[in-house]
């Protein structure tokens, strides 16, 4: 069996993004699949990608050949700090200040109740 590492598109149309997928090489990209190990949105600014370096690297290792893509996101995911390549969560800084406003009205009301 050909275990491939590559992306999946998910999305509306013009609203593409990707799961970064471990699957057999015989089927089609859309579809069955053996694992999630990440994501990867081309739109979003910053830090635009996720990944399970333990998984990807586990599944490199079993002979799983990335594509050129995933390629790519694994050499900047090795580079980048572990928390901001593994997690995929959005920082203090990126949350908009009328976000967090609105998260702590919505906190005191369910105290209120």
């Amino acid at each position: 069996m050909a275990v491939k590492i590559r992306l999946r598109r998910m999305g509306s149309r013009n609203a593409a993004f990707y799961r970064v997928i471990v699957q057999d090489g015989r089927y089609a990209p859309t579809g069955r699949f053996i694992e999630t190990v990440g994501w990867y949105d081309p739109k979003q600014e910053g830090s635009n990608f996720s990944l399970n370096l333990d998984r990807v690297s586990y599944w490199v290792s079993q002979g799983a050949q990335p594509s050129d893509t995933v390629k790519s996101l694994i050499a900047k995911a090795d580079v980048l700090p572990v928390e901001k390549a593994v997690t995929g969560e959005v920082t203090e800084e990126e949350v908009p200040a009328t976000a967090v406003e609105a998260d702590v009205a919505e906190d005191a009301e369910q105290e209120k109740e």
